[in-house]
């Protein structure tokens, strides 16, 4: 998630814990859960691939944080009043550390929480990337716990997180029962499918599943009461190894960076219609109506550096006014869940 919640949760877990041994504890436990993060130093210009591959990676891992968490409690034994309490310090790093990757996990992006003993991007897709509701409660928390140098505050804050969390798990499954019914509605076996939070709410979400060689893209209401809506949106034709290879020179780096950006995209890789030389991340789009990857790559066969890294991050249009009305289920393009077959092209 964003930089900022996850200090705040650092902070609270290692306030909620050392609080009362330390009442700076927080401190420590916000670096803690900052400084995984610190992966995105590891890049190349030779190798634009090379972030994207180690960002959620070892950093994150549950393996390291016994590592990271005394890295990041090193600032505060440097100093000679901290040392008498080293083991209050060390563990509020610790903790700070630990709470990172768990929530990078909750997110659609994908963590590679087991490394090293598996490669596989772990997402739970329960909470969006950016969530108002859930970084306030924390800073609550966390400026109520310092302010009066306990943990109680702090731990309701992550009571109250861990409840809401909980909460994002069980709107998870009913999107995707609402998934399976508009694919079924639609004559598709779904091969695989996920939905993804939107900005800031547990309500509206990104529906995504493969049905032959086609990934299918919607939106999804789903209200704690009352019935569902949706909003058809489009598809797109999944691109695999085989037909990358058979449509360009057989250069072997791409065959291996086509590879790692699928690798990072879970699979689901298609061609942007509107410029098929850009290989897209279709978890991720700039439009709802219509596939137009954040992020993704072009290659150039036999040039000194074949493979191009697209992003379009600057590119977000994110129209509050359209997402409120989406939330508020007010928006004109939503319909009832159990719509005509002809509406389901």
């Amino acid at each position: 998630m964003d930089p900022v919640t996850q200090g705040l949760l650092g902070a609270a877990a290692a306030q909620a814990a050392c609080g009362r041994r330390w009442r700076h504890a927080w401190l420590a436990g916000a670096v803690g859960g900052l400084i995984p993060d610190l992966d995105v130093l590891i890049r190349s210009t030779a190798d634009p691939l090379l972030a994207i591959e180690y960002h959620r990676h070892f950093t994150h891992a549950l393996a390291f944080i016994p590592v990271g968490g005394l890295i990041a409690a090193a600032p505060w034994l440097l100093w000679r009043r901290h040392r008498r309490r080293w083991r209050t310090v060390v563990a509020a790093s610790i903790l700070g550390y630990a709470t990172h990757g768990l929530l990078d996990a909750c997110t659609s992006y994908g963590t590679l929480l087991l490394w090293p003993f598996s490669t596989q991007r772990i997402a739970w897709d329960v909470i969006a990337i950016i969530d108002p509701i859930f970084t306030l409660v924390l800073l609550l928390g966390v400026l109520w716990a310092a302010l009066r140098g306990t943990g109680r505050a702090a731990a309701v804050a992550l009571l109250f997180c861990l409840l809401y969390l909980g909460a994002g798990w069980q709107q998870r499954e009913r999107a995707l029962e609402v998934q399976a019914q508009i694919a079924a509605v639609r004559g598709h076996a779904i091969e695989r499918g996920r939905v993804f939070p939107t900005l800031g709410n547990q309500l509206v979400w990104r529906s995504l599943y493969q049905a032959g060689d086609r990934f299918y893209v919607d939106r999804i209401r789903v209200p704690w009461l009352g019935a569902p809506q949706w909003t058809p949106g489009s598809s797109v034709v999944r691109l695999s190894e085989d037909e990358l290879l058979a449509a360009a020179p057989a250069d072997p780096r791409v065959r291996q960076d086509f590879r790692r950006f699928s690798w990072f995209s879970d699979g689901w890789v298609a061609r942007t219609p509107s410029e098929p030389e850009v290989i897209g991340d279709v978890r991720y789009s700039l439009r709802t109506d219509a596939f137009e990857p954040v992020w993704g790559i072009r290659f150039h066969p036999g040039a000194a550096q074949v493979t191009e890294w697209v992003d379009r991050s600057v590119q977000r249009d994110l129209r509050l006014a359209t997402l409120w009305s989406e939330i508020t289920g007010t928006h004109p393009d939503y319909r009832p869940l159990l719509a005509t077959p002809a509406l389901l092209r």
